[in-house]
This record gives structure tokens, sequence and C-alpha cells, in this order.
């Protein structure tokens, strides 16, 4: 019997309140196991670029990364975000260990090719860009890897990496060592049929489900790339996916996704 790995990614709005990043970090402690924790950068990354006078672009959710908005969110999500992540997790008893994907080459990415968009240096991940041995290692030995958004190419180059999609590659890279559970932190307490009430959430879904709630505009915006990247893992060997508030991480309301 495989034992359970957690791998957790966090949300930009959590990260850009220091009040709630301290709650979800006091409830990740208290987390049994094994965990992974990925996190992006949150608003603070454009605020450091518009102070730098640096106008911020993005397309449909994703930033264009420019080599200057590059050098900005390497210092803002390896650095700054990453260590000080580390440093609340080690005061709430977790030894946690900040890496980006270029740190003993556990995620190497490859540069997005120019079609209709110059992503400018964003990676995309192939299915063999996670050393899963090296994070089995850092597991095993009692760690718990913080992964920022932060790759690399193998040949000197960073690159700017969607932290769902790291999260979700993740999880399945580690799928055949552990039984993996996937969780998707953010600001609402899983996925709603309304978005202005808390309390509709859809606490079970299935591919066929999802399928019906986007054609129905149910689910749309920024909710359906997290799910494809959810519904993803899945079909690749994930055990489970969770989408969850992240301050209430260890409570019963949530969304979970299922194969079938």
């Amino acid at each position: 019997m495989k034992d359970i790995l957690k791998v957790f990614k966090i949300g930009g709005g959590v990260l850009d309140d220091e009040a709630q990043l301290r709650a979800f970090v006091r409830e990740f402690s208290q987390v049994l196991g094994r965990t992974i924790l990925v996190h992006g950068g949150g608003k603070g990354a454009s605020q450091m670029l518009q102070a730098l006078g640096i106008e911020p672009q993005m397309v449909q959710g994703r930033r264009i990364t420019d080599a200057a908005t590059l050098d900005v969110v390497t210092m803002f999500y390896a650095g700054k975000t990453n260590k000080q992540l580390v440093a609340l997790l080690q005061a709430a008893g977790t030894n946690a260990l900040g890496l980006s994907g270029a740190d003993g080459n556990v995620i190497r990415a490859v540069k997005r090719p120019v079609k209709d968009i110059d992503y400018g240096f964003v990676g995309d991940l192939p299915a063999d860009s996670v050393d899963a041995g090296l994070l089995g290692t850092l597991l095993e030995a009692g760690l718990t890897p913080v992964l920022c958004a932060i790759t690399h190419d193998g040949q000197g180059q960073l690159l700017n990496t969607n932290a769902d999609t790291i999260a979700s590659t993740v999880a399945r890279a580690l799928a055949p060592a552990y039984e993996v559970e996937l969780h998707f932190c953010f600001e609402k307490n899983g996925v709603l049929t309304d978005i202005n009430d808390e309390q509709s959430v859809i606490p079970k879904i299935e591919p066929a489900q999802y399928e019906r709630l986007k054609t129905e505009g149910v689910i749309a915006a920024g909710m359906i790339p997290k799910l494809d990247n959810a519904f993803a893992a899945l079909a690749a060997g994930v055990e489970k996916v969770v989408i969850e508030h992240a301050l209430n991480i260890n409570a019963p309301v949530k969304t979970v996704l299922c194969r079938s």
C-alpha cells in the first residue's frame, strides 16, 4: 500500500494578505503525513513591476514575461515570497525547503513557442519535467518542498511557469510512488454554483458533469484552467483532487473531483 502524499497549491489572494497567509500556514502545518506546497506570487509582483516603471502585461490571465519582467518575478517569487513562506512554515513547526525549478534540477521546462501570442520567457512542462526521485528523497527525509513558479530550461535560462500547472505536473509525477491528493487552495469554499453564495459549494464533480456545467456557464472564467489541470491529473493517476478554501483546509466543506 502506497503512502499518502498531499500536494497543495496556494492562490495569490492568500499570499497578498499577511493575516490570511499566517492562518493558512497554521492550517497547513496541522496536515499529517508527507506534503508539498506550490505557490505563485499574487499581486505583489505586479506592484513591484509598477514601482520599477514596468507595466505588467496579462493576456487571458497569463503574464507576458519579457526579460525585465522575468528579473522581477524571479526576485519576487523565488526570493521574497518563497523565503517568507518557508520562514513562516518553520515557525509553525514544518521543516520546509524552498526551491525553484533550477534547484537540484527539480523542474525543467521548455520555453513556450510563439503562436498567436508571444508570452516571452514562459515555461511549459513536458511529461518528464519533474525529478520525482529528488522530491521523494526530500519527502522521505521529513522535509516539505516549497516550490515557486520559476523553472529553468537546463541551458541556463530561467522561465516563469504557471503555479497550477506545476502543482498538477508534480502530483502526476509522484503518483506512481505515492497515493497523491492534489489540493487547490484559494479564497472560496470550493467550486460554487453561485459565485456570490459561499454556501453553494458543489461537493463532487465528475468529468461528464464538469462538461455540462461549463456548457451551462455555471463554471467559467478563471476556474476552467484550474479544473482542466485537475481532471488531467486524475486521468494521469492522481487519486483525488480537492478545491477548497485556503483557511479551512481541515474542514469538511470543499469540492472533490472524481474520475467517474
